[in-house]
């Protein structure tokens, strides 16, 4: 089958029956292009990763381009790029031609309400993968949690937090290298 059309039907088909954003499509997008296709290695995609959280925009879409890219080079990225934002598009056009007919109706208000506990399933799951991968252990565990209370509770700019993690690692990568 070509691969372009396998990565848009791949990426469409998440792009299509997941909802919570793109955290919520890791999991889908990992266990379609790592395990099941080998397309990419686990510690490329948790870099691929890292680097779309850290890119502007939309984590699903950063992803998605990224995969592309190191698939197909920029028309990989293209084609990704595409069956991720697709469904969500054609979605929400078919919403707003008939928003008003379904707006007030009580079963799809509560079919919303019944899908946020999935969601923050969906959520939560690659989370915890991330942290396995990105070797948080007990020593390590509090600089994600400090880095979260200090944006939560004390307000701090996560650009602050991500700049003094970015200073941070690399005096560690320093100091713990031989000279």
């Amino acid at each position: 089958m070509n691969i372009y059309f396998e990565a848009f039907k791949i990426f469409f088909k998440i792009g299509a029956f997941t909802i919570g954003g793109g955290y919520a499509m890791v999991p889908l997008i990992e266990n379609e292009i790592v395990d099941k296709r080998h397309w990419l290695g686990r510690e490329d995609f948790v870099d691929l990763l890292a680097i779309s959280q850290s890119a502007p925009g939309i984590l699903a879409v950063n992803i998605s381009i990224f995969i592309g890219y190191r698939l197909k080079g920029v028309p990989g990225s293209i084609v990704t790029a595409l069956g991720t934002v697709l469904p969500s598009f054609l979605i929400i056009l078919a919403i707003a031609l008939f928003f008003h007919n379904f707006k007030d109706n009580a079963v799809v208000e509560k079919i919303f309400k019944g899908i946020r506990p999935a969601v923050v399933a969906l959520i939560a799951a690659p989370t915890f993968s991330m942290a396995k991968s990105a070797k948080i252990t007990r020593a390590n565990v509090w600089i994600p949690i400090v880095s979260a209370l200090l944006i939560w509770l004390l307000g701090f700019s996560p650009i602050w937090i991500i700049i003094a993690s970015g200073i941070g690692g690399y005096l560690y990568g320093r100091l713990r290298r031989p000279s």
